[in-house]
Parts: C-alpha cells; sequence; structure tokens
C-alpha cells in the first residue's frame, strides 16, 4: 500500500469525505500539465499522460485508455490501487462506479479548479439525485503533498506574425463578431492553448506545450489577461499596453467575474472551463454555453502557417533520416539504448535552425516495448538495441515553424515474416488513408476504416485513434479534428475536415511481449476538385521521412499503394538529400531502390 494513499485517506476521513476524485488536470482542463498540477501521479506512482484516480475509505481504482493499459499495469502492482481499463467489457465508468460505490449521506470531495464544468455538473446532478453530496472546495492531495512544486511561471514571448500568419488584433476581431453574433458582451476563455493563440504569445509553464499559465476575459471593449506578473517583461507590458490588453495577478478572475454586473452576458465552453470558476459567476448574469470559437479558429491553419509547417517537416525530416542511418548503422556495433537513441535523435533535431524542444516526450521502444503504446523508457526500463526485430520511434519537435510528429518503426537485421506481415498492413491502412479523396461534410469518423480496413480484414485492431489534430507551435494534440470511428465523449473531436487542417495519419499494431508498429505522418486537408457532385478533399503529406522497404512485402501493395509510396519515396529523397552527407545520400538512395 502507498504511503501516499494512505495520509490521503487520514485527510478525508477528517474532512467527511467518502470519497476523492483526482483528474489528470490543471485549472484549465490541460491534456498535459506542469509538476505543481500532477496530483494523480503524486499518489498513484502511475506516470501516464491520462488517467483519473478515484480513492474511497477502502479502496482505490485508476482508470485509464488503452495506450496505457500495460504501464499502468506495471506501476500500480503492490500499490492498493487497482487498474480500470476503460472502455473494456465488465469495466464501469467513474460515474457509474461512484454511483453504486456512494451511499445515500456519502460525500464526494474534489478541486473544482481541476473539474471542468460539464463534468463537474454531470457527476452533481447523478450524485445529488441518489443523496451524495459533492464537495468542489477542497484539494485533498494537495493538503498531504510533501514539497510540491511550486506553480510554473516562465517567462512569455511573442509570437510574430511572419510565423503566426495573423495579426492578435485581427484574431481578437474575430472572436468579438462571433460574440455580437451570440449576443454576448464577454468571452471567459481558459484553455491555455487557445490563448496563446488568440494573443500570439508562447510561455514555458507545461513541459513539451509551449503555453502560458492563465485565464482571458474578452470584452466588445476590453481585454484583461490575468497571467503571472513575473512572466511578464516590459517589452511585453509594452506590446500588450499597444494592442489595449489590460494584465491582472493570475487568480484574480475568481474575484473579478464575482463582480460582473448582473446585466452582463458571458459566452463560455462548459467543457473547457472549470466548474469552480464557472459557479463564481453571478447568479442572475446571462450565461451564454457553446463550443470556443477559437477552437475551430485555430485548428484551420492559415496559408502562413502551412507554408510555415512545409518547412518545419523539412527539417524535421533531415533530423528524423539522419536518426535512422544512425541507429541502423550502429546498433549491435556500439552500445545504443532507448535513452541514448532518443538522446541522438534530440542532438539532430537540435542541429536545425529555429528548433526549440521536444513536442512531447520521445517513444523509443525497441522490440516487446513497442507493444507497451506510449511507453517512456526509464532508467529501470532502458534497455539496449540490438541488430534484429523492430525499435518504434514516435518523435516530435517545436520549431518556429511549426510542430512536428512522426512515427517511423525501423527495421533492424532480419526480419521474420510475422514482423514483415504486420509492417506492410500498417502501412497499407496508413497510405489508404492518406491516398483518401472525399466530399466536403466528412469528418474524422467517416475517414478511419480506411486506415482500420487491412488490419480488421485480419481480425486485428489498435486501441487508440487513427489521429489528431496539431497545433502551430502549441499542442501536438489539438482538436476538434481527427480520426477515430467512435464517437468523442462529448462531441468536440467529430467536426468536418476543412482545408488547412493538420491531422496525423498513425495506424498501427501492437503483439504483447513481442513488437509494436505505428506508421505515423501529419497531413494537410486541402481542397480537391470541383465538380456536379460537389466539393472534393484530399491530403497532402507534410512529414517527410523512408518508410522501411526492407520490412515491406511488396507483392502485398496494390499497384496505386505501390505507386503512391514510389512517389513519396522520390519527393523525400528530391526534399531532403541537400541536407545529408555523402553517405547518408548514398543510403538513402539505396534503401528507396
Amino acid at each position: 500500500m502507498k504511503r501516499e494513499l494512505e495520509l490521503l485517506r487520514v485527510k478525508m476521513k477528517e474532512t467527511g469525505v467518502d470519497a476523492c476524485l483526482i483528474p489528470t488536470s490543471d485549472f484549465h482542463g490541460s491534456e498535459y500539465v506542469g509538476d505543481y498540477f500532477k496530483c494523480r501521479e503524486y499518489i498513484s506512482g502511475f506516470t501516464g499522460s491520462a488517467g483519473t484516480l478515484v480513492v474511497t475509505l477502502d479502496e482505490a481504482g485508476l482508470w485509464t485508455d488503452g495506450r496505457y493499459f500495460l504501464q499502468a499495469a506495471k506501476q500500480l502492482s503492490g500499490s492498493g490501487i487497482t487498474l480500470m481499463r476503460e472502455r473494456q467489457p465488465g469495466v464501469p465508468s467513474i460515474e457509474e462506479y461512484l454511483k453504486t460505490t456512494l451511499k445515500k449521506g456519502e460525500t464526494l470531495g474534489f478541486d473544482g479548479r481541476c473539474i471542468m464544468a460539464e463534468y463537474a455538473d454531470t457527476l452533481i446532478t447523478q450524485l445529488n439525485a441518489q443523496g451524495v453530496a459533492v464537495r468542489t472546495d477542497i484539494d485533498l492531495p494537495g493538503a498531504v503533498w510533501e514539497k510540491r512544486p511550486p506553480l510554473s511561471a516562465q517567462a512569455v514571448w511573442p509570437l510574430p506574425v511572419e510565423y503566426a500568419g495573423e495579426s492578435s488584433e485581427s484574431k481578437i476581431k474575430r472572436v468579438r463578431e462571433f460574440l455580437s453574433e451570440k449576443k454576448a458582451q464577454y468571452l471567459l476563455l481558459t484553455s491555455l492553448e487557445d490563448i496563446a493563440w488568440l494573443l500570439n504569445m508562447r510561455g514555458n509553464d507545461v513541459e513539451s506545450t509551449p503555453v502560458i499559465l492563465s485565464y482571458l476575459l474578452l470584452g466588445q471593449q476590453e481585454i484583461i489577461w490575468y497571467v503571472q506578473e513575473e512572466c511578464l517583461s516590459e517589452k511585453i507590458k509594452i506590446l500588450l499596453e499597444m494592442q489595449g490588453i489590460k494584465n491582472a495577478p493570475y487568480a484574480q478572475i475568481y474575484e473579478d467575474v464575482k463582480k460582473l454586473p448582473e446585466e452582463a452576458s458571458v459566452y463560455y465552453d462548459k467543457a473547457a472551463v472549470n466548474t469552480a470558476l464557472v459557479s463564481a459567476l453571478p447568479e442572475k448574469v446571462k450565461k451564454i454555453e457553446g463550443v470556443n470559437p477559437t477552437l475551430l479558429f485555430k485548428a484551420k491553419k492559415n496559408p502562413v502557417e502551412v507554408e510555415n509547417e512545409r518547412k518545419a517537416h523539412i527539417k524535421d525530416g533531415v533530423a528524423v533520416t539522419k536518426f535512422i542511418y544512425w541507429l541502423k548503422k550502429n546498433a549491435g556495433k556500439q552500445k545504443v539504448t532507448e535513452r541514448t537513441a532518443a538522446a541522438k535523435l534530440e542532438e539532430f533535431r537540435m542541429a536545425q535552425e529555429n528548433y526549440i524542444e521536444p513536442s512531447f516526450a520521445p517513444i523509443i521502444a525497441y522490440k516487446e516495448h513497442g507493444a507497451i503504446v506510449h511507453y517512456s523508457a526509464t532508467k529501470e526500463s532502458d534497455i539496449e538495441i540490438q541488430p534484429e526485430s523492430f525499435v518504434l520511434a514516435d518523435t516530435g519537435g517545436h520549431y518556429l515553424e511549426g510542430t512536428t510528429d512522426i512515427t517511423r518503426t525501423i527495421a533492424l537485421g532480419t526480419l521474420t515474416q510475422e514482423e514483415k506481415e504486420m509492417y506492410t498492413t500498417v502501412l497499407k491502412g496508413h497510405i489508404q488513408l492518406e491516398t483518401a479523396r472525399f466530399l466536403q461534410g466528412c469528418s474524422g469518423q467517416s475517414l478511419d476504416i480506411l486506415a482500420r480496413a487491412p488490419l480488421w480484414e485480419k481480425g486485428l485492431d489498435y486501441n487508440h485513434g487513427t489521429g489528431h489534430g496539431v497545433g502551430y507551435l502549441l499542442s501536438v494534440h489539438e482538436g476538434p479534428n481527427s480520426f477515430r470511428y467512435r464517437p468523442s465523449v462529448n462531441g468536440r473531436n467529430d467536426c468536418i475536415l476543412e482545408e488547412g487542417m493538420i491531422t496525423s495519419d498513425e495506424p498501427g499494431i501492437y503483439l504483447e511481449g513481442k513488437f509494436g508498429i505505428r506508421l505515423e505522418n501529419m497531413i494537410v486537408c486541402q481542397k480537391d476538385v470541383e465538380n456536379e457532385y460537389g466539393s472534393f478533399l484530399c491530403f497532402d503529406s507534410l512529414t517527410l521521412v523512408p518508410f522501411d522497404l526492407s520490412a515491406i512485402i511488396l507483392e502485398e501493395l496494390s499497384t496505386k499503394e505501390r505507386r503512391w509510396l514510389e512517389q513519396y519515396h522520390k519527393k523525400v529523397f528530391e526534399t531532403i538529400s541537400p541536407y545529408l552527407t555523402e553517405e547518408e545520400t548514398e543510403w538513402l538512395k539505396e534503401t528507396l531502390i
């Protein structure tokens, strides 16, 4: 039994709480969170980026998705916490568990700043109906967290319009026009990526996500940015003043919204604003709920952003291609481990102009580790890479020109027939999605089957989405565009695909105890043809890194698939080879034949 779990239960008894809900979240509903907010990790010991912990006085469960089943099982072993595999037969949802576990007169407690209003309302409505109280004003994990890291307060820096493609003033004007249409006086905006996009500002308050811990209250006449004072240089303050943006202390927003006039109307996204902040709004203020307008605005990349992303992916293509060459030449000849390989790839990226940082923690997974979907090598798990089987390398970078995310599964040595068959099947799915032509009006839900069909035909599947949107120097996972056959929980990632949206194409297969394969490109949605049947769209690959021909059974590819692969490799060679050494260029030419 973990000591932290025992201390939490002591605090629960002291405060009269029978169940404690601990999400993976900050005050802004972020996917990735800073060290200050890693309460779930502190209490449970599970280090994955997604999961929710529920602790009662005599049992505990951690809910996470298919990406983390293997990792969580290992990390929770002996902790006294049961792994609850989401969406698996016989596994209740968190809401179902709480409704059946908590009895009339008992109390659920959580920090209302870390739970979004939409989810909080669902819990409160369902539990109150059966006589269970809900407290949203307590941070119980924080109360027992010894030596809790401080709240991050890194320097803010501006993103020039030559990279953003649109001025902050223009973006703000678009939002105000949206508010007028909705007959709203204010927008309450708390999503960190949306604020950074709107203001053309970046920071470093979340690892691998260049955002700033802040809130924004945008009115028709004024804008108040609630941000820690120490983050703002004099230059930034002057820039904000020139744009008519006032700054105020980070936590002051909770008091300021209480003072809004009763006749005011406030628009907010119930799924992206925490319940403590919504609860602070005066009762008589008109509340208008809907999706943040910035969500779709930033998902549709403007022409400058798309062109910059192409430049970023050339740089990234050079770095990753150099890495593949290096790994194939050195595995087995010198000691190369998962962690040293990741460090070497970072060296190649750091050599590229305008490189900033990784866009997420690198996944370099050798052999059976590749079957752990979001494996991250630690000192304890790090193994040496030998010239046999596969290395799955899922990595990405932030450049001033944009954000990258790429996965290549690299063949080392002679492969088995099974390894080749699995690689070829995944590649077929990847190509089928990337070469799709579709009518305007399709969502990623409509197209997901293209990537899965080759696997489904063999009775196989992968337990993750086929693709996610990617931000421009923001979060590597950005909605609302995605590829997934299941509807998203709240419908926020089921949007119609539109020109300028950048989405990943990453089918895979994971054979526990053997190996994992994932093949990922970033693809941009663009216009194709228009005729009497309507407007057709297609995808163009941004990623420029070769696939591994030594792992492909070419006879299993259709004529169309082979033609696409040949054309793609020709484009990779022509674009990337000028930046490679003579030896690397010769190797690349040989591997693409």
